[in-house]
């Protein structure tokens, strides 16, 4: 019976064992939290720019349409100006632009005689018969809108030195 107190001490775990098996089996658990999180993170971040991609492929679907409307309601016969019908468009693309605005849809600044911004307009023209320092547009050929603050199409614009 000696003897198998003796084997079994012999065979059993020391305590220092013990404790360096559960520091490895802590830091795997600390490891697989970890992985989890980033995991998470990162899923939530792809569905937030799928979300954000999706927005930006339907309204730049719907920008050609807004167009339309706002070419179509510039030029209004001035016989048809007082036309209920006729403001009762151009009614409606103010409500338009504010649920646009509300998905924070933004219109790009390109009035005559703002600084032209490589960024957020693209010269279609260039007036060449005008000198100076600072290129600045001189028409806004077509909107340009930025959405969330990033653009989504740039301001075709006619551009002048001044």
């Amino acid at each position: 019976m000696a003897k198998n107190k003796q084997n079994q001490s012999q065979d059993a775990p020391s305590v220092d064992e013990f404790v360096q098996r559960i520091d490895e089996l802590t830091s795997d658990l600390q490891r697989t939290r970890a992985d989890f999180e980033n995991y998470r993170k990162r899923t939530e971040q792809e569905k937030q720019m799928a979300r954000m991609t999706g927005e930006a492929t339907a309204i730049t679907r719907l920008l050609p349409v807004i167009d339309n409307i706002e070419r179509a309601i510039t030029h209004i016969p001035d016989d048809l100006a007082d036309n209920k019908w006729a403001q009762g468009v151009a009614g409606l693309v103010k409500n338009l632009e504010k649920s646009l605005d509300s998905m924070d849809l933004k219109k790009i600044d390109s009035k005559p005689g703002t600084v032209f911004d490589p960024e957020r307009h693209e010269a279609i023209q260039m007036d060449e018969d005008t000198q100076g320092e600072h290129e600045v547009i001189a028409e806004e050929l077509q909107a340009g809108y930025t959405l969330h603050g990033q653009p989504i199409r740039t301001a075709m614009v006619k551009v002048k030195r001044q």
